[in-house]
């Protein structure tokens, strides 16, 4: 059963994302106090029910004889760990099975039985949760592109998935194959050159800003 406080958690989390989807660092600044692992346990759950969304939009277009193994790039061939040994699954059963998986693996009273604290060996299993349903952001951004860039732009999920695991390091950065981070960056620098422009008049040779 799932404790008031977590709904708590899980609410204040929504009401960030509906307030403003698009500012990142507050969503994902815990209230003072909160237990970290907490804090990334119900940040978990709310990408795995953002992440059904755009799996139903992909079920438009993603369909098992057109997309027959779950792919990124083409070095990326990912197996499905929801059969007995691992094996390949079109792209959109993998999807639903890591989801589905994730949710069980989330739900289960074995590895949190308390939402207040949360084991260091349970908090641990996060990372794999993050590396399996990342794969549904890959597969989409390469092989979806204009599903995912709708999505993308209504909600800002990848943008937010992939500072979550950047910033409590539940992924390594060579798995993030999505160029979420260096679109940010060259958007930055975008911003930082027009605002040089329309506040020097374009002089050359001043040190330029960075933002983090």
């Amino acid at each position: 059963m799932i404790s008031r406080t977590t709904e708590l958690h899980w609410t204040y989390i929504q009401q960030n994302i509906r307030s403003d989807c698009a500012n990142i660092d507050k969503i994902l600044e815990p209230p003072e106090g909160q237990d970290e692992g907490v804090w990334k346990y119900e940040h978990l759950r709310q990408f795995c029910l953002e992440l059904n969304g755009l799996a139903v939009k992909l079920q438009g277009e993603c369909h098992p004889d057109t997309c027959t193994q779950m792919t990124a790039t083409e070095q990326w061939i990912f197996l499905c760990a929801a059969h007995k040994t691992p094996k390949e699954c079109p792209a959109i059963d993998y999807t639903r099975h890591t989801l589905d998986g994730a949710a069980c693996l989330l739900n289960s009273n074995k590895y949190f039985p308390s939402r207040v604290s949360i084991k260091e060996s349970s908090v641990a299993k996060l990372g794999s949760v993050c590396r399996r349903i990342y794969r549904i952001f890959s597969h989409a951004y390469f092989h979806h592109r204009e599903i995912f860039d709708a999505y993308e732009n209504e909600t800002f999920l990848c943008h937010r998935f992939t500072r979550f695991v950047m910033k409590y390091n539940l992924m390594s950065k060579d798995n993030l194959i999505v160029p979420i981070m260096e679109e940010e960056s060259q958007a930055n620098e975008e911003e930082e050159e027009e605002e040089e422009e329309e506040g020097g008049g374009g002089r050359a040779g001043g040190p330029r800003r960075r933002r983090r």
